[in-house]
């Protein structure tokens, strides 16, 4: 039943750290989009004070942004919720080796 806690426990700290990693990931590739996206809004602006630039191209930049930001915001959502399922469970193995210390030392006891 150790052995078996143990192996779950390792597990769970594997999976939490990679969406940590993937958490990491995804706010680098956010701050990259946000950074596209404000240079599109600055080229957006100034075509409205009348400086000459492709509005299609503008267009098109603000989705195409508009689109990775939705794609990365979801992979954080999934990786968020990843993590904090991984913590839930790491929370139960820690209180079942409680548990499991504290029948040891009762055992420990009566002998």
């Amino acid at each position: 039943f150790v052995q078996q806690t143990k192996w779950s426990l390792q597990l769970m700290t594997q999976r939490a750290l990679e969406a940590e990693s993937n958490v990491e990931k995804l706010k680098q590739e956010i701050s990259i989009l946000q950074g596209e996206l404000e240079s599109s809004k600055v080229e957006n602006e100034n075509l409205r004070a009348g400086q000459t630039t492709d509005l299609g191209a503008v267009k098109n930049n603000i989705d195409f942004a508009l689109q990775n930001l939705h794609k990365i915001i979801t992979g954080a959502n999934w990786s968020i919720s990843q993590l904090a399922s991984g913590a839930e469970s790491l929370h139960f193995v820690a209180e079942v080796l409680e548990s499991t210390g504290k029948i040891s030392e009762v055992e420990v006891e009566k002998e």
